[in-house]
C-alpha cells in the first residue's frame, strides 16, 4: 500500500507532460494551467506535486513562481516522499555508479539533473564533500542534504 503524499498540486496544460514523461525535468512557466493551480500561490522551492490535465500526477518536485523554469521534477510518480529518505537514495545511487567508474575518491558525486537532484552539485574529495544548490528547491532542503551526506 503507498501512502498518500499532502503536496499542493501544480497543474500542467493540455499535452504539455508529453517532454517530462520523456525524461525531461523542467517545467516551464508557460507549461502552467495557471487558472488551475496559480504560480502567485507557491513559495520559491515548495514542494509540489506535478498533475497533467487529465489529473494524473506526473511525479514530486518543487516550484519557483518567480522563475522561467517553474517546477523541477525530482521523482517520477507520488510513492516517495521527497525528503531525507529520497536524497540518501539518490545519492546512493549516484555514488555506486561513481564508485565503479573512479579508482580513486575524487569525482563530481552529484551532477544536477543528471542524478535526479536538479540544483545541486556534490564534488568528493577524498573523505570531504562540497555541496552547492543552485535553486530555491535545494536550498531549502540544504539541512537535509547535510545529512545525508553525513
Amino acid at each position: 500500500m503507498t501512502q498518500e503524499i499532502a503536496y499542493p498540486a501544480l497543474y500542467l496544460k493540455r499535452g504539455e507532460d508529453a517532454r517530462l514523461r520523456a525524461g525531461h525535468l523542467w517545467v516551464f512557466s508557460n507549461e502552467v494551467d495557471v487558472k488551475r493551480s496559480p504560480l502567485t500561490g507557491f513559495e520559491p522551492g515548495e514542494i509540489c506535486v506535478i498533475v497533467d490535465s487529465a489529473d494524473k500526477p506526473v511525479g514530486v518536485g518543487y516550484t519557483n513562481p518567480n522563475s522561467l523554469i517553474a517546477a523541477r521534477l525530482v521523482n517520477r510518480g507520488v510513492a516517495h516522499a521527497l525528503d531525507r529518505s529520497l536524497l540518501v537514495h539518490k545519492c546512493n545511487v549516484a555514488l555506486s555508479l561513481r564508485e565503479r567508474l573512479y579508482a580513486e575518491p575524487y569525482y563530481r558525486l552529484v551532477f544536477g539533473e543528471s542524478d535526479g537532484l536538479p540544483g545541486l552539485t556534490v564534488d568528493r574529495y577524498g573523505d570531504v564533500l562540497v555541496a552547492q544548490t543552485t535553486t530555491a528547491g535545494m536550498e531549502r532542503m540544504k539541512a537535509d542534504i547535510a545529512e545525508a551526506a553525513a
